[in-house]
């Protein structure tokens, strides 16, 4: 394999560049990314950079140093449009193409909207740019926030702006936040985290449309489904993600909510692997930031061996900062597993819980109970080891 083309330039993409040359891949690389920012963290991006604590300097994944050891051509900027399989070919934007041996899918995921054309003060909020425009918004005095969407994302956001000094609502469809990811009990403990800090968390209804007027056309009002009216001055919408995979149509890849590939990333054509938020990896589609760090390096070893000659099956983990408590979660944990807090108290909100199926421990959860929860973290991830001879 003479030449590779990484198509994503953020996490997933970067780790598999530093995969391919750390296994002694030394053709040619390029990295091919629609953004005009080399790789930077997300995950700032709701939190410290929204409040204005870290600077855009500061969320580069990459310095000069590396970039230069990589020794990669960077097409930032550029859109990939298509892939021809049988041609090897990636179709990008402008009606140029690009010519490879291998490829990595990294393309990530894109944030659901709302339907029809977002009114000025409206935001989703995943890229660099999208973060400076809403931080822009947010400075402009004391606003009226509405939050719409009550996971992970939507309550970091709400956080950061009552942490400013606005006044946030928080709009989530389902009868209570994050029971997907914690189950009911511990949902509810976490979901309190706004009541502590003013914020209104609206549940069980959803929104009906944006209301929008002047000059401008800025965002008014936040209309729900059972017919009220919410003022706002600016309006988060955090509903989840979509796999950015219609540039793939057409290509023969199986596309399934994802790239569908094995658990070593690899495609039914052994040439093309995917990784990060874009890859179903043997059925299951992760959008954390351990996953897309940890896939690569498998992904990576697959592609240049031609076929798949590893696998990678990780403990699922994420992590969370809202009002000042971080929350830990690992594991693998199904509806009717029981949470048991075995240290601390949920009324201080800084706990550990243990999930159990049949008596054994399934996955943990902590509230700014980081040690702790990284010993918890290590033995689930022993046994979830296969056994070996």
């Amino acid at each position: 394999m003479k030449s590779v083309a990484v198509i994503g330039a953020s996490l997933a993409g970067l780790y598999a560049a530093r995969a391919l040359r750390a296994q002694g891949f030394d053709g040619r690389l390029v990295i091919v990314g629609d953004e005009r920012h080399r790789p930077y963290d997300r995950p700032p991006l709701s939190k410290d950079f929204l409040t204005g604590t870290t600077g855009q300097d500061q969320l580069a994944l990459a310095d000069a140093e590396e970039i230069a050891e990589l020794d990669a051509e960077w097409l930032l900027g550029t859109e990939a449009t298509g892939l021809d399989t049988g041609g090897r070919t990636v179709l990008l934007d402008g009606g140029r193409s690009l010519t490879t041996d291998g490829v990595v899918i990294a393309t990530g995921a894109a944030p659901r909207r709302l339907p029809g054309p977002p009114p000025a003060g409206s935001h989703t909020l995943r890229t660099l740019d999208d973060a400076q425009a809403l931080r822009a918004d947010l400075t402009r005095g004391p606003v009226r926030v509405v939050v719409i969407g009550g996971g992970f994302i939507g309550a970091e956001v709400a956080s950061s702006c009552t942490a400013l000094g606005h006044h946030v609502t928080v709009v989530e469809a389902a009868p209570l936040p994050l029971v997907p990811q914690l189950g009911d009990t511990m949902a509810g403990i976490c979901s309190a985290l706004h009541a502590d800090h003013g914020v209104t968390l609206l549940t069980g209804t959803g929104v009906a449309r944006l209301h929008s007027g002047g000059a401008g056309n800025h965002v008014t009002g936040v209309e729900l489904a059972d017919g009220r009216l919410l003022p706002a001055d600016v309006v988060v919408t955090g509903i989840g993600v979509r796999p950015r995979t219609a540039w793939l149509a057409g290509s023969g890849l199986p596309l399934d909510d994802g790239v569908r590939c094995d658990a070593g990333g690899v495609t039914p054509l052994p040439q093309v692997v995917a990784v990060g938020d874009v890859a179903r990896a043997a059925g299951t589609r992760a959008e954390h930031w351990t996953s897309a760090t940890e896939q690569a390096a498998t992904a990576v070893e697959n592609l240049l061996a031609g076929s798949t000659v590893a696998t990678h099956r990780n403990l699922p983990y994420f992590w969370s900062d809202q009002y000042g408590v971080r929350i830990q979660f690992a594991g693998r944990r199904l509806p009717g597993d029981t949470p048991r807090i075995i240290e601390g108290s949920a009324d201080d909100r800084s706990f550990l819980a243990c999930y159990e199926r049949d008596g054994h421990p399934t996955a943990v959860l902590a509230l700014n109970r980081p040690r702790p929860f990284m010993r918890h973290r290590r033995a689930l991830a022993r046994a979830a080891q296969p056994a070996t001879a």
